[in-house]
């Protein structure tokens, strides 16, 4: 019988919330007995190759890129769970949404402190994915069924929410595992 797969992706983020899903340590082994990765950082696979059962996304949506990515995982897994608070909240990355973007360019490109752009263009390559007009939570742009909060998660989160899904039980991860206090 072929083993459930998952996918995962790193969108704005800081890619901690992969970190964790590593930090499972040896228990990584028992994991990839019950299921084959696809698209992954984890595996290196770029594409999707076949449907998904899970698909663990962290980071938000700060440009046009994510939005695309995120749509794609949400096309092609039956379960999308966001991870770690950059997915559900923003994070980090979402600090630049009460700034206009226009001085978020001028900052990064034009006059910040350790800038050095003779030309005094902003980048404008084909190549470069379209800044959004501000941070978007996974949530805002597509259905989201889990979310496992934390910067990041804790890996033992991670595991108890994957192996519920995996056998077909109802993700309820005792208090412990998810306060912050």
């Amino acid at each position: 019988m072929a083993k459930p797969k998952v996918a995962t992706t790193s969108l704005a983020g800081c890619f901690g919330c992969h970190m964790s899903i590593l930090d499972i340590d040896d228990r990584i082994l028992k994991l990839v007995e019950l299921i084959d990765f696809n698209k992954s950082p984890i595996t290196d696979i770029k594409e999707f190759t076949d449907r998904c059962l899970v698909g663990i996304v962290e980071g938000g949506c700060a440009n046009e890129e994510n939005v695309r990515v995120l749509q794609d995982f949400r096309k092609n897994c039956d379960i999308l769970i966001s991870l770690g608070d950059c997915a559900i909240m923003g994070g980090i990355p979402a600090m630049r949404n009460n700034i206009p973007l226009r001085e978020c360019f001028d900052e990064a490109y034009l006059n910040g402190p350790t800038v050095y752009n003779p030309n005094g263009k902003i980048p404008t390559d084909k190549e470069l994915p379209l800044l959004l007009d501000r941070v978007y939570t996974c949530e805002e742009v597509v259905k989201i069924d889990l979310h496992l909060p934390g910067c990041p998660p804790p890996a033992d989160a991670i595991w108890e929410a994957l192996v519920a899904l995996l056998t077909d039980k109802p993700v309820d991860l005792p208090y412990q595992l998810i306060k912050y206090d």
